[in-house]
């Protein structure tokens, strides 16, 4: 790449997503808009974004122009910061059962649930797990998707969680995206161990937590924090010991009944995820800390309960980032601006809110700081739309697909129809 890089442009319109705080209510008058617009990249970082004639005319004349004819809008690639798309087989089944009436448990001893996908996954090869993960990153990446959280929890012992780390990093090296790993290890207590929950964390923490640090696999750890899963108190000294060793915390938190949330505070976590079982309580707890609470809309669609409360979380003054939560279970959609168009329609959130949720506060909510707005130093990944005006990303809830998709700024796909 020259010195000066490439500018592309003129864009009708560009979103930067710049002057917009972490947390709190967003009005969509506080969206910076950047009509006619070009975007100069460096060495895979933006440069300078403003006026494409003056940018022109100001940088040198050897610098690479990639010159569009049309109108379009640029906004920074998408962050989907939960997801679980590291999974063998297929629950269809649940679902159907599901909307027929049956309960979580008659499902689980039909032989559906979390563990059929486990057992599913046991039986794939390490390559197969890496292939799977590949497909469904490059689904999200014709998205716009271009930073992807991918946990583990469908090996649930120290060999297979590692053959899942392990693919999904090498599954990392070979996709455009960045596949961001989490060990989601205490998704459950698994049905074939044959100690009680509290034995089996702490051989996780034993045996798998130091592997993790060895190979380099991660530096997030979650937990499932719900009465089907482990309680608050269980899992307070897996987190702890996760914490003495530098690792970042996330927490599966208040999908079904409430705690999890307030351990996600007490602990200084990443990130609260689900949070559909939330309070004023709750609420109240998140807004005053630094921890970015988690929507994961397609979850309500798939289980048919309610959502995430977004309007009040960002009311009272705490953050939203919003998520796919791609699994094959509770959210098999794996459609981020669907789900997120859904949500706002429900929940009465603003575009500058949908946007910043899925762009530099899901950056956050994955503790990465280079990424989610396009300003100097950011990396330059785009989602750019063929039309006029951004309002009809979310008019059209999913109906407008992206035309092209930049990463470190590289033209990494473009829509043929």
């Amino acid at each position: 790449m020259k010195e000066n890089g490439k500018l592309i442009g003129p864009f009708k319109q560009v979103l930067t997503m710049q002057h917009l705080p972490l947390k709190g209510a967003l009005k969509d008058e506080q969206l910076e808009i950047i009509e006619q617009a070009g975007i100069n990249i460096v060495d895979g970082k933006i440069k300078v974004v403003g006026d494409f004639e003056g940018l022109k005319a100001a940088l040198p004349d050897d610098i690479e122009i990639v010159e569009l004819k049309g109108d379009f809008v640029a906004l920074p690639g998408y962050i989907d910061c939960h997801t679980h798309i590291a999974f063998g087989g297929n629950r269809a089944n649940d679902f159907a059962m599901r909307n027929a009436g049956s309960s979580y448990l008659e499902i689980a001893e039909a032989g559906g649930g979390i563990w059929s996908t486990v057992k599913h996954t046991r039986e794939c090869s390490q390559d197969e797990l890496k292939f799977l993960t590949l497909k469904r990153a490059d689904n999200l990446l014709r998205q716009g998707i271009t930073t992807v959280e991918v946990k583990s929890g469908y090996g649930l012992n120290v060999e297979e969680e590692l053959k899942t780390l392990r693919a999904i990093k090498e599954a990392n090296q070979a996709s455009f995206v960045d596949l961001i790993s989490t060990c989601l290890a205490a998704h459950m207590h698994p049905k074939d161990y044959e100690g009680n929950a509290e034995d089996y964390l702490y051989e996780i923490g034993e045996k798998l937590f130091p592997l993790l640090r060895a190979e380099e696999l991660t530096n997030r750890i979650d937990a499932f924090v719900e009465k089907s899963a482990f309680s608050a108190e269980q899992i307070l000294p897996y987190y702890k010991k996760a914490k003495e060793m530098g690792f970042d915390l996330t927490v599966h938190a208040d999908q079904f009944s409430t705690s999890g949330s307030k351990l996600a505070v007490e602990l200084a976590a990443v990130s609260a995820d689900h949070l559909e079982a939330s309070t004023e309580n709750e609420i109240s707890l998140l807004a005053g800390s630094d921890v970015i609470p988690v929507a994961l809309p397609a979850a309500s669609l798939g289980i048919g309960c309610e959502f995430t409360p977004a309007r009040k979380l960002l009311d009272a003054g705490a953050s939203l980032a919003i998520a796919t939560d791609w699994n094959p279970g509770s959210a098999p959609m794996g459609k981020l601006i669907e789900s997120a168009s859904i949500l706002a329609t429900m929940q009465k959130l603003s575009n500058a809110e949908l946007f910043a949720g899925i762009t530099f506060r899901a950056a956050k909510a994955l503790n990465l700081q280079d990424r989610g707005r396009l300003m100097e130093g950011m990396l330059a990944d785009l989602v750019i739309y063929d039309t006029d005006n951004y309002q009809n990303i979310t008019y059209l809830q999913g109906g407008l697909q992206p035309k092209a998709v930049w990463k470190n700024g590289t033209e990494v796909f473009v829509r043929k129809d």
